[in-house]
């Protein structure tokens, strides 16, 4: 069974940098033909794709978070990663990770576009 499980800081500071783990059990991040997506919801508000990791690596952030987002990915842990920079109040969601296949759906981002999920964390900004 594949299972995707967030970990991170609850609690970021405005201006701060928020880093969050995915660990990911049951399927290889590696594996053909699946990527690896990292997705936000802000209260009262829809899933917004923040990027991607494809199973060969290659790296693809939403237009609108390029320049504060940086994604990666660990191969020998089964891991990728999110660093988004500056965090703002407005940058408070759930995150989530989640297993995706083509086509690729983002920029738009629904539950149906990815078959496995984490169960999210709440990322709340405040100093």
């Amino acid at each position: 069974q594949v299972q995707l499980q967030e970990s991170g800081p609850g609690l970021v500071k405005p201006s701060q940098t928020l880093s969050l783990t995915c660990t990911v059990s049951g399927a290889s991040i590696t594996a053909e033909v699946y990527f690896w997506s990292w997705i936000r919801q802000a209260p009262g508000k829809g899933l917004e794709w923040i990027g991607r990791v494809g199973y060969l690596g290659g790296i693809y952030y939403n237009p609108a978070l390029q320049s504060r987002t940086s994604i990666s990915r660990d191969t020998s842990k089964n891991q990728f990663t999110l660093q988004l920079t500056s965090m703002t109040p407005e940058d408070a969601a759930v995150y989530y990770c989640a297993r995706g296949r083509p086509p690729v759906p983002e920029p738009r981002a629904t539950w149906d576009d990815y078959d496995y999920w984490g169960q999210g964390t709440q990322v709340t900004v405040s100093s």
